[in-house]
Order: C-alpha cells, then structure tokens, then sequence
C-alpha cells in the first residue's frame, strides 16, 4: 500500500558547537636560514618585469605550508589577499611599500629568528610571479589555437571583491583590448565571475597571457554531440493523454527541441531562444530532442511500444547554437537568463542542462564559469540543475580498454567536464544497459566484437570525480551507454549500445534513436526530481536532492566490479536513484522528510522514529539511509569555495543527554565509533566534502537500538553573511525488505504523533 511520506522532526535542544583549538601549522627547524631563503626569493622577484594592469601593485604568488589561510597575510598593510588557487598556493596585490615593509621583516627574522608577524612569515615557503603558463589554460596547451590569424578564446579575469576596483580593472582590461586591436565579442561580470570572450591572433595572445589581471585564458567551449544514431521504426503510437493543469514542469537547456514531435508535443509548454532573441527554437541537432524525451519520460526503452503518459510540463530553453562551434556569446548568461525566465514565469524548478565543455577538463583547482553560475543560480532561485559528467571523445577510449577498465577511467585526463563539478548542481555519470552491439546482433555465432562494460557496470567514457576539496561527484548514475571492441577492425563500436529516446527525424519516421553520453544519463534523473513535484509540489531543491540520495544506491554488478571504495564513488558516487520508494512510503519502506535551519557554530538533532518491530524477530537485513542537502554561498577565490560546511552523524546512544554531552564536550570520534564502523557504506569524512551527502546503514543482527542524527554547521572565515541561518534538508529511508510481513510505516506514524503530543504537553 503506498503512504504519503512522513515528516521528520528534530529534537531539542540545539547546541553551540564547541570549536577546536587551533593546533598551528609545523614551522621551519631554522627560523633564520627560512628568513634567508624567503628573502631570496622575494629578491627575485622584485628583479622580474612588472606586469601590466590596472594599477602599479604587483601580482605576488605565495607558496604556503598546507592549511594557512591565506587572509592571514592581510595583516602586512598594502597585501590584499586575491585568491587561493591550490591548498599551497595564494595570490596577493601587493604595493612596493608592502614589499619593502616584507623585506625589512625578513631581513630580521634572517638574522634573528624572531620578528614581527613571524608565524606568518613562517608559513610562507617561497614568493614567485603568476606566469603564462599558469594562465594559459588545458585546452590551450594541448590544442594550441585553432587559427594562428583569428580564434576565439575565452578570458577570465581576477574576481576582485572590491566594486569600484573591479571596475577600474574591466575598464582597464577593455581599453587594453582596443589598443591591441582585439576583438570583444561578450563579457560577463558576476560577483565571483569576471570573464571576456575575445577573438585574437597568435601574435597577440602573449598580450593576454602576461596581462596581470588574466586569471586564465583559454579556448572556448567544445560540444561535440555524437550524431551516429540509430534508426528505429514504429509503426504506431498511442494516443497521448492531455496533460494535467498543474503538472509540474521540467525545463531543457540544450540545443531547441523538435516541439512538433507526436511524443513531445503534447507536453510542451513554452520554448524559448536565448542564444539568437527572436530566432526560432528549433534542434537543428537532434541533442536538445534527445534529451526532451528523457526529460519527460525517463527511460523511453522500458516504455516501447506503447506506454507512453507524460505526467509533466516540457519547457526548452535553446543556450547552445546548432552547430556548438564558434559561439560568440557566453553559455553562462543564456543561462541565467534562461532560469530567470522559466522560473518567474512558469515556476520551473527541475532544470536539465546536458552538456560537458571538452575544453574544461577539472584539473581539481578552482571551480570554473559555468559551474559556479549553476552553483550561484541554485540557490538565488531555488532550482535544481541536473548535469552530466561529461564524456571521454570517442577516439579517446584507450587501444586497450578491454584489459585496462574501468582503471583507465581514474586518470586526470579522464575527469569530470565543466559544469560537472557544480557542488550544489545533481552530477550524473553513465551505466551501461546494452552489451550485444549491432554486429554482434547481426552475427549471434560469431565473436566479432566484444562489449568493455557489462550491464551495469560504469559507462566506458564516463568521466570521474571527485570535485573540489574532493566532494564526491558524480552524485548518481543512470543509464548512459556502452561500447564494444571491433577485434577485426580494432576500432570502438556504439551502434545499439547507447539510449533510446525521441529523434528529431520523426518526419521521416525515425521516431526514436539512440546515441551514446552521460548527457542522456541526466535527463533520466532531472525526470524523477520532477516527478518527486507531483507528490510534494512546495518541495524546495535541497528536499528534491535529498530525496534522491536517499534512495540511491550502487548496483550490484558495479559494486562487485569496484573494490576500491575511491574509484567507486568517483565513478557512481551514491549510485542509481531506485524509484521504488522515492515518491510514497509502503508498509515496508518508510521515508521521512524535513527542512530546517541552522545558524553558525551549532548542531542539530533529531532521534529515529524506529519501531521495535524493525530490529526485532530473525536474523535479516535491515536498512538506514540519510541523505543532508544544502545549498551554500560559494566563492571561486577561496580553497574553502562554499561559506558553510554542514555535516552530519549518526550516532547510537542510550539518550539525547548522552548525545548532546558527546558533542558538547568533542567526543564526537567516540559517537561515530559506535554507529559507523562496520555499519556505513560511506564514512563521515567522506561524504561531509559535499553538499549533497548520503550513506546507507545496514544491520543484520536483531536487538533494538536508538540512533541519533546530529547536524553540524561551521563556516569559512570569508562567510560574507555568517549571522544567516542555513537552509538544509533531511530525507530518511528506513527499508525491511526482507520479512513479508512488516508493516513499519503504521507503526513510525504512531511514534511521531506519540513525540508531538509529548511536545505539545511540555510547552504548553
């Protein structure tokens, strides 16, 4: 019997979290032979040319010990702290008077291993320039420019927090451009985002490349949409039900949909061009219709021939030109402006952008434009963004795929495709569905070809995590295709092995094909947090996250392939979004719901409901899942990119004081101890560097237990609003799918009217 899902209601009291002393960072064995050196290097330096830009200070690169906080060095009056690329690495302005004031301090500390600011001074290894190869981006140094006379590159320049000196800056960086005759073609300036798409010469890229306010430079975005499709014919489709009034809507961000197909046309609300205002909608690409028909039916295979009911509203916003190739406009402003729209106009939430910039390989230091804007857009507008992992290129599938998968997948080449390390966007990485090729269909007898992937099993051009600060992406998984070894041919196969959806070839009655990429693995989940609206229309975008993860979990197949528990979540993070249970509870499966608001430094609690029927009667397996989901400020200047670090634990105790003390007093490795070990898939360490966080506990034994969920909030010095309470949502799956006979869910009710009623009487 299915059940609306329950509310989950946190416990008093609420706690100050008590913070940790600072333990300081290892110094020098020689305070003076460090002042030596660091003065040498500061030397050189200063002997270097100056580089161009807006004002006369200097762009100094300091090198710091791990976990220095670079702000620190603000106490040197005329350095101005103007970004942390790696955890090592931090870039300041610097004045001549700082220079010379820095110089002085370490020509004492050389000579007499103390002086003013010496714990500062001892956290810096070596002062050198931010040169051009550390602007010059990953795609520019491998592919070099298109055109040694006229390419278009993308520039981004230093985010600086000040207003009027991040005007002076682009004013400055405008009038260089006119003077170098280089051709602006579109800005954009956001408050942690500053970036111009310019065509230039090889002769006068160099300018660019030593101009100091030039973060990176570097070739714009690569589409690459695989058009090999196969063909498949239906005969007849079934008649299409209307679509109910208040049917939640999902918006496409792709290529245009091709609106007139008979599957699609039904749903679809309103589509919009915002590329070329004014020009048609139109997928001249079949990509944006592709993912339309997942969008809005999830898997289209398990529905053929004729179970097809759409039970949403399509929206298509067109943000990619048909061709993706030389695109003059910025993809993060269609964007926003697309999300603006969809959203004040038809209360959009679910939006599904599938697509991964090949130019943009993570490289695990800042988080790059378009990213951040899903990041930033997320919670401005309370959206959820569903994205792909990106895709290896198919002639980049190593010769020997077959010996070396899926460990291939772990090198850096081979990691996630701008915006896939968007924290506070969903991430979906490839499954494959399919192993008989189209060959080896043809010629059942014969070993023509060989499939890299089982069912299953990761996708062999999926791309890997982790994000920043190791937060674990991709967040889920679906189904994203396979490939198969061709051993007479030696080449790679994908025809039969990707996803079905709707082709925009429906005139000439290819109604449906399929193409391979984890940009139609996403769809199929922005389908489910959509549908979740159906049941739970006011859900915000953290309940709608955290509903997901609670019932994700890693396929079998996957599990048995991966033993190495890092190259398992960087390639499946949390798993496959089962829908079983994901939108009403049953008699078995119970799922609790809750959102809330933690201010700074301070923990919340909330005890399990769990009935005594749960843990009590024959040996069997019984599942806890706990999905946190949040949705912070995010800075792309910072080590520490989000403002707020919630966590949580779950702990087993005999009593909330018990609780309570553990935390009060940082005895919280004791309270992990006795809940995670030899229970969790995932450990607290692990899934806390996100800000979608899950882990499934599994006991087996009987004997009843109370466990606690404690949340955790602390924040990063630069928290420009840290008085804010932080939104957050809780989702929690207790599942006894095991024992026919459980009826837990009568049972959970019955003990959360039980604890309101006490709460009642106790206030009143």
């Amino acid at each position: 019997m299915a059940y609306k899902h329950l509310r989950v209601v946190r416990d008093e009291p609420i706690n100050l979290r008590k913070k940790r002393r600072f333990p300081g960072f290892p110094k020098p064995p020689d305070a003076r032979q460090h002042g030596t050196q660091l003065r040498r290097s500061l030397t050189e330096l200063v002997e270097t040319p100056r580089d161009p830009g807006f004002d006369e200070r200097r762009l100094l690169r300091a090198n710091v010990v791990d976990g220095f906080r670079p702000e620190a060095l603000e106490a040197i009056p005329g350095l101005t702290v103007v970004s942390q690329e790696e955890k090592s690495v931090a870039l300041l302005f610097s004045s001549d008077a700082a220079l010379a004031l820095v110089d002085q301090r370490l020509t004492v500390l050389a000579r007499d291993g103390q002086v003013t600011h010496a714990n500062l001074l001892l956290a810096v290894n070596g002062f050198d320039s931010w040169t051009s190869a550390d602007r010059t981006g990953a795609a520019l140094t491998q592919l070099g420019l298109p055109s040694e006379i006229s390419s278009i590159v993308d520039v981004e320049l230093w985010p600086i927090d000040r207003g009027d000196e991040r005007s002076r800056m682009i004013a400055a960086f405008e009038d260089m451009l006119r003077r170098e005759a280089i051709e602006q073609l579109d800005s954009l300036n956001r408050e942690s985002l500053v970036m111009f798409k310019v065509r230039v010469s090889a002769a006068n890229l160099h300018v660019l490349l030593s101009y100091r306010d030039v973060r990176l430079v570097d070739l714009p975005p690569s589409f690459g949409f695989d058009l090999n499709a196969l063909r498949l014919d239906i005969n007849e489709l079934p008649r299409i039900a209307a679509i109910p009034d208040d049917a939640p809507g999902i918006c496409v961000l792709d290529t245009g949909i091709a609106a007139g197909h008979p599957l699609l046309a039904p749903a679809v609300g309103d589509t919009e061009n915002f590329v070329d205002r004014g020009q048609d909608t139109t997928d001249h690409d079949g990509h944006g219709t592709r993912v339309a028909g997942l969008a809005l039916y999830g898997r289209i295979f398990d529905l053929l021939p004729d179970q097809f009911t759409p039970h949403l509203r399509l929206f298509a916003g067109k943000v990619f030109s048909n061709s993706g190739q030389d695109q003059t406009q910025f993809v993060e402003k269609a964007v926003e402006e697309a999300v603006g729209y969809f959203r004040e106009q038809y209360g959009c939430k679910v939006f599904c952008l599938a697509y991964g910039d090949a130019n943009k390989v993570y490289d695990g230091r800042h988080v790059r434009g378009l990213a951040y804007t899903l990041d930033r857009l997320s919670r401005e507008f309370d959206v959820l963004f569903v994205v792909p992992t990106g895709n290896l290129a198919q002639g980049d599938l190593p010769a020997d795929a077959l010996q070396s998968y899926p460990g291939y997948l772990r090198a850096d080449e081979f990691r996630l495709l701008d915006p896939a390390p968007s924290i506070n966007s969903v991430t979906v990485g490839g499954l494959a569905q399919f192993e008989l090729d189209h060959q080896a269909q043809r010629f059942p007898e014969q070993i023509e070809t060989t499939p890299v992937a089982r069912r299953n099993q990761p996708s062999p051009f999926t791309r890997s995590g982790p994000s920043i600060a190791g937060a674990i992406k991709p967040d889920f998984v679906a189904e994203g295709g396979n490939a198969a070894l061709h051993h007479l041919r030696r080449r790679f196969e994908f025809q039969r092995l990707g996803v079905v959806s709707t082709s925009r070839d429906f005139v000439d009655g290819r109604l449906f094909d399929d193409a391979p990429g984890t940009s139609f693995a996403a769809p199929q989940v922005a389908h489910l947090a959509a549908t979740i609206l159906r049941y739970a229309p006011a859900a915000s975008s953290n309940t709608l996250r955290a509903l997901l993860g609670a019932h994700a979990r890693i396929p079998g197949e996957t599990d048995t392939l991966l033993s190495d528990e890092g190259l398992k979540h960087a390639l499946t993070g949390y798993g496959r979004v089962e829908s079983k249970y994901l939108f009403e509870s049953a008699d078995e499966a119970v799922t609790l719901v809750g959102e809330d608001a933690i201010a700074s430094d301070h923990h919340h609690f909330y005890e399990l409901a769990l009935p005594d029927d749960f843990w009590g009667g024959r040996k069997r397996p019984r599942e806890i899942s706990v999905a946190l989901a949040y949705s912070p400020i995010v800075k792309t200047t910072r080590i520490g990119y989000r403002a707020v670090q919630l966590s949580f634990n779950v702990v087993e105790a005999e009593s909330l004081e018990q609780v309570t003390g553990w935390f009060n007093t940082n005895r919280v490795a004791v309270a992990r101890k006795l809940a995670e070990s030899g229970f969790a898939n995932i450990n607290a360490t692990s899934r806390s560097k996100g800000t979608l966080q899950c882990a499934t506990w599994t006991y087996k034994q009987s004997g009843a237990r109370r466990l606690f969920i404690v949340v955790t909030r602390k924040d990063e010095r630069w928290n420009p609003r840290p008085d804010f309470a932080e939104q957050y949502s809780l989702a929690v799956t207790f599942r006894d799918l095991t024992n026919p006979e459980a009826n837990i869910y009568i049972q959970v009710r019955q003990r959360l009217r039980q604890r309101d009623q006490i709460r009642v009487r106790s206030t009143g």
